[in-house]
């Protein structure tokens, strides 16, 4: 098991785990043996044990996503 405190980037594993809750939350089945019943709590086991890959786009590369967004509305 992976502790929290050597994942680098910490914002990125919570918003992985707050994203993996809500799709357990919505039906999905946890995709390992969990003790626990919380989907939070499942959702960071989950993470930790590198089930669920996760990434954070960098700051320049959301702008883009953004202004290609709004490029397109108009």
């Amino acid at each position: 098991m992976i502790f929290v405190d050597r994942i680098e980037k910490k914002f990125a594993f919570v918003i992985a785990a707050s994203l993996r809750a809500r799709q357990l939350q919505g039906g999905a089945r946890p995709l390992i043996q969990a003790g626990a019943h919380k989907s939070t709590v499942i959702a960071m086991e989950e993470v930790m044990a590198g089930e669920v890959p996760f990434d954070l786009p960098s700051a320049l590369g959301e702008e883009e996503t953004e202004s290609q967004a709004k490029s397109k509305k108009k």
